[in-house]
Formats: C-alpha cells, sequence, structure tokens
C-alpha cells in the first residue's frame, strides 16, 4: 500500500505530526516498499502451485479478458470422541502447512489441489463403523468407493466435481458386508467391525 492509498482525512491529519513527518517518509515507506516486494513474490510462488484445472480465462463484455481462479476450499469439523477428547477434521482443496526455509526455519504455505476433500465424519459404534461424507453436487452413480478392513477411500470425478478422501478406520471392518445410503448430497457407510489381523486387498463397495 502506497501513501497514495491511504484516505485524505488520514493523511491531513498525520502531516500534522512532526514526529510523523520526520518517522514515516524514512522507515515507514521503505517498509511498505518491502511489504508490496514479499506480497507480489509470495503471489507469484502461490501462482506456480494452482492446478491449471483451478485457473480459467473469460471474455468480458467489452472483448477483453480476465484470468479466474478456483474453487478454493478450506473449513474443519471439530466433534467430541467417545472418550472426551476433541477431533478436528479438515476438509476441501487447500491444507495449510509450514514450508522449510534455510538455517531449519519455516514458513506458512498453502498446499492446493484439484480434488476437493470432503467433510467427513467416523463414527465407532457397537459393532460397526459408520462414514458419513458430504458430497454437494454429486450424483450416485459418480461416487465411487473403495474399502479394506482399514480403510475407506471415496472418490469422484466429473468435468463440475472432484471429491477425494482416504479415510482411516478406527476398528478393523468387513467392507464385503458394507451397507450405503446416499441422498440430498450426503452419503452413509456402514461397515461391520470384524476380528483377527488377517488384511485383505479390499473391495469396492456399490452405492445402493
Amino acid at each position: 500500500m502506497a501513501w497514495e492509498d491511504f484516505p485524505e482525512w488520514f493523511r491531513r491529519r498525520m502531516r500534522r505530526s512532526p514526529y510523523f513527518r520526520n518517522w514515516f517518509f524514512g522507515d515507514m515507506e521503505d517498509i511498505f516498499k518491502d511489504m508490496e516486494e514479499m506480497m507480489e513474490k509470495e503471489f507469484k510462488e502461490f501462482s506456480t502451485r494452482v492446478p491449471k484445472e483451478l485457473v480459467r480465462e473469460r471474455k468480458l463484455p467489452d472483448g477483453s479478458t480476465t484470468r479466474e481462479w478456483g474453487p478454493f476450499v478450506y473449513g474443519y469439523s471439530m466433534t467430541i470422541g467417545p472418550d472426551g477428547k476433541p477431533k478436528i477434521r479438515e476438509f476441501g482443496n487447500v491444507k495449510p502447512s509450514l514450508k522449510s526455509e534455510a538455517f531449519g526455519l519455516t514458513k506458512p504455505s498453502l498446499d492446493i489441489k484439484e480434488e476437493r476433500e470432503p467433510l467427513v465424519d467416523v463414527v465407532d459404534a457397537d459393532g460397526e463403523i459408520k462414514v458419513v461424507v458430504e458430497l454437494p453436487g454429486v450424483e450416485k452413480e459418480d461416487i465411487k468407493l473403495h474399502g479394506t478392513e482399514d480403510t475407506l477411500t471415496i472418490s469422484v470425478d466429473t468435468p463440475k466435481r472432484k471429491y477425494f478422501k482416504e479415510v482411516p478406520l478406527p476398528a478393523k471392518t468387513g467392507p464385503k458386508k458394507a451397507k450405503t445410503k446416499y441422498k440430498n448430497g450426503v452419503l452413509e457407510v456402514t461397515i461391520p467391525k470384524i476380528e483377527g489381523k488377517k488384511k485383505p486387498s479390499g473391495e469396492p463397495i456399490e452405492i445402493e
């Protein structure tokens, strides 16, 4: 932000201060310049990490074109587990992370994927595991499920919607006997628990 970007009333008031005149036009102008350069650098770096499928060009009525980005989605849900401890689950296609820098330092970064992680809730009930997945804007036939005794994988790959999530399960399960229900963009998968240590290779699960 440059000095000219501040409102006129703010500039008039600050000009009246002798301390401000001596201090602002020296250090602050350098600080604003450094901030602008840093933001420009971060934006360029950010743009190189955006999947090309999330960048589009749209023609305006005057004949010019503008570049559109996204959608970018990030959110989280928090529930209290049976043990009384909070469980936080993230969803979306943007994940905050820490990027390694020189001398062992780190800086905040954003990891961006074309596929969006859906909001998932896992309920560990007596004798079964229930997985509830929010998939707005998706038809039942576009959903693919694959289950093992340890995980449930949900994927959707259409021109308008792309979702992917591998859900670790809190207990051993039998995917062959899984039951599903899909209505109004909400998928419920109920999988019975099993005992033993034999690990099946996994089974596809049909959407009922």
